[in-house]
């Protein structure tokens, strides 16, 4: 391992592998490249922990084109990413989300938001209630009133094939990994210049990447710098079904989707399972190594709200469980990416607050752009950069589960 590098990368999972691969092959970038990982299990990692889907339904146009880039790139994985003729597939189920809606705020929202999709490409549809039955008729429809349905673009995969994909891809390329911990990050005034590792080594740096999920904070603090990130748990339920409704769907070749209820659970298919989770009643900041599922979530929240929406879905069996740690943007629930306005040679892959799978191949792309051009070529992040929190200025998204 050199004593320096051009661009160091704190953090390997999904946001730091992706930077990494962008980097290497770029032929514009002729760099170094170092990621430092402290756990190459990546047994806690969000990456890993996560429930893996992606969607375009969002309401702002950057949220969608940085979906819909994602979707194509995981459609086209297994070619990109081969390494000595091995293809990683991702396992992409094209199954769609089902947003629903039974309020007349909640049409509003997705009507509004559909307009935003559909300019920028989305392949989604409105339903009134007899399209909804007709298309999922396992569904109680008799309170809903408006439905929005992906019906491409849209779906779950393997969430570590992603990132171990990316690592392999860019360690053939020629970047860098290594197992140890960054404690400290040298800073001179308005440039950071380097980091010093749990094993004692010190490693000098032309730019540095916090992509350190819901370490981000601690990351930006050993360089004297902030970031308003922490970690909020969230639990994930597998469930098995007496009598699966899945296959009963009229489109999309009888695939259920991954539905959201008005209520905030949601759920959708798992091999011969389904994965469920809610939004917490209460969200505090937890403990970087608390992960005990909150398991009274299903008994209380979501068994109710899913019995009442399909009379398939009365007689279930949780068959596992786990928590997971969002690296919540506590501002807006967004990324931020970009540099430092200040010590320049710093730049933010953060607070992706869920959505960092899917948003992974974007960010990985964005960020490679502006350490090797200066600048965003492909697609204009500006918006989610880091002077919005100086300025106190939330990037408004409405559509965050």
């Amino acid at each position: 391992m050199k004593q320096h590098y051009d661009v160091v990368i704190i953090g390997g999972a999904v946001i730091g592998s992706s930077v990494a691969y962008f980097l290497s092959q770029n032929p514009d970038f002729n760099g170094s490249i170092l990621v430092v990982e402290r756990d190459p299990t990546y047994v806690r990692a969000a990456t890993s922990l996560s429930s893996s889907s992606i969607r375009n339904q969002f309401s702002n146009p950057i949220n969608v084109e940085i979906s819909r880039f994602g979707t194509e790139f995981i459609r086209n994985f297994a070619e990109v990413m081969q390494v000595a003729g091995d293809k990683p597939d991702l396992q992409f189920h094209e199954g769609g989300y089902l947003f629903l809606a039974n309020t007349s705020d909640q049409v509003q929202t997705l009507r509004e938001n559909h307009e935003v999709q559909i300019a920028c490409g989305a392949d989604v549809v409105l339903w009134d209630r007899e399209e909804l039955s007709r298309a999922f008729p396992h569904l109680n429809t008799d309170d809903i009133l408006l439905a929005s349905y992906g019906r491409s673009g849209e779906g779950w995969f393997n969430n570590t094939g992603l990132m171990y994909g990316f690592k392999n891809k860019a360690r053939e390329l020629g970047a860098d990994y290594i197992t140890d911990e960054v404690v400290a990050i040298h800073r001179d005034n308005n440039r950071v210049t380097g980091v010093e590792l749990k094993s004692g080594q010190t490693i000098s740096a032309g730019i540095i990447v916090n992509a350190s999920g819901v370490s981000a904070a601690l990351t930006a603090r050993m360089a004297g710098l902030d970031v308003p990130i922490e970690p909020r748990k969230r639990t994930l339920f597998v469930y098995d079904c007496a009598q699966t409704p899945e296959g009963s769907a009229t489109v999309n070749g009888g695939r259920l989707p991954l539905m959201i209820d008005p209520s905030g659970v949601f759920c959708r298919p798992e091999g011969r399972f389904f994965l469920t989770g809610c939004p917490p009643v209460e969200d505090p900041a937890v403990d970087w190594d608390d992960f005990t599922p909150r398991y009274e979530e299903f008994e209380d929240i979501i068994w109710p709200a899913l019995a009442e929406r399909s009379p398939a879905f009365e007689a279930i069996k949780v068959v596992n469980q786990w928590a997971g740690h969002y690296d919540f943007n506590v501002l807006d629930h967004n990324l931020i990416v970009g540099r430092h306005p200040e010590v320049e040679n710093f730049i933010y892959a953060n607070g992706f607050s869920g959505h960092g799978l899917q948003q992974g191949p974007a960010t990985g792309r964005a960020v490679s752009e502006l350490i090797t051009y200066n600048a965003f070529r492909t697609l204009d992040l500006s918006e989610v950069g880091y002077e919005r929190v100086i300025a106190n200025k939330p990037f408004l998204e409405k559509a965050v589960i």
